[in-house]
């Protein structure tokens, strides 16, 4: 037996000791590296921005209304590597403790409809320029992610808050990168998620405007690579970019396209505008739920959502940068799998 205690120690203790030298440079090199302070950080976008961060070595800050729901971000980086802060864009002192020795800022927080203090004006405005204010107060640099159609002239509140935003990211930092997505995809997007699980139980879909909108789709992941670049200094300072994916498709498209992933029929109902409108105002008015559709989504969907020329020829997109964007058909299958008859065991053409 003391031989055996013998060997265990000669075996156990150089590797035990290797592990710790190994832990502590890892942690040395953690410590050392830039920290990015996230706004939204544990949103649909936000994580993916994490993840990306995260491959690239930076530390990172995620600056969330609720830490204690954001610990599934922890496995993307290292030990130490991933920390969390209480912070809302609402009040400002949370959003000036959140880039405190900061050395980048992102903010990813935006809103798809109003929900009691959660304004569109109070989140995506005030709180767009407390980020910025936040950030130069601290000598950070800014990235700050919109949308495209953001226009402080719009008809739409979100889309003019949006502009507004903008407007307000770009006095206060001048040198911010902006990036203006089209409608985002990836496993937990609001939009195709939202219309294959409406398919499991309507026997129609609703085509607002008749469904001739455009859209060009972006792939979250590459949306994300797309901000990693813009922290690393990889992209214009003062410049705002239009992220859309490699083709321009239709309300009616998008719709044809989820419906054959998923392997169900359905008929797809051409909803004039007025009356998507009243729906959307009917809908409004349930408390506790995300409204489906709301009037202020109806006036967007009045506008094509796709990467301008101007943006094309300036080389301001995905591919003027270098990253190659991703087809939606090559990602759907992989997270609307679950919205099939019998899941991934539905045969291919049998649909229901």
């Amino acid at each position: 037996m003391i031989g055996l205690h013998l060997v265990c120690r000669l075996v156990y203790v150089p590797c035990k000791g290797l592990y710790r030298d190994q832990e502590s440079a890892s942690h040395d090199l953690v410590q050392s590296s830039p920290l990015v302070t996230v706004f939204g950080g544990s949103g649909f976008v936000g994580r993916h921005v994490v993840r990306a961060l995260a491959k690239r070595g930076y530390r990172i800050r995620v600056a969330v209304r609720r830490p204690d729901l954001a610990g599934f971000l922890q496995p993307l980086g290292n030990v130490g590597q991933i920390s969390f802060v209480q912070a809302n864009l609402r009040y400002r002192k949370s959003v000036d403790n959140a880039v405190q020795g900061a050395d980048h800022v992102i903010n990813c927080v935006g809103i798809l409809f109003e929900a009691g203090r959660n304004t569109f004006d109070a989140v995506q405005e005030f709180g767009a320029r407390a980020v910025a204010e936040a950030a130069r107060s601290v000598g950070a640099s800014l990235t700050h992610v919109s949308a495209i159609g953001a226009d402080v002239n719009s008809e739409s509140v979100y889309a003019r808050t949006k502009g507004r935003a903008e407007k307000a990211v770009i006095e206060t930092v001048p040198n911010a990168v902006i990036l203006r997505p089209s409608i985002v995809f990836g496993p937990e997007d609001g939009f195709f998620n939202k219309f294959a699980e409406m398919a499991r139980f309507s026997p129609f879909l609703p085509l607002v405007g008749g469904g001739h909108t455009k859209f060009q789709p972006v792939y979250v992941t590459n949306l994300a690579e797309a901000v990693a670049r813009a922290v690393a200094g990889e992209l214009s300072p003062g410049k705002i970019y239009e992220i859309g994916g490699p083709e321009v498709m239709t309300f009616r498209d998008c719709l044809e396209m989820m419906l054959k992933t998923i392997d169900r029929k359905r008929t797809l109902l051409p909803l004039p505008f007025g009356i998507a409108s009243m729906i959307g105002s009917v809908a409004s008015l349930v408390p506790f739920i995300a409204p489906p559709l709301t009037p202020d989504q109806v006036i967007l969907l009045k506008s094509d959502n796709v990467v301008s020329e101007a943006a094309i020829a300036d080389g301001r997109t995905l591919s003027g940068i270098g990253i190659s964007p991703t087809l939606v058909e090559a990602v759907l299958p992989s997270y609307l799998v679950r919205y099939r008859p019998q899941g991934q065991y539905t045969r291919s053409g049998k649909a229901a």
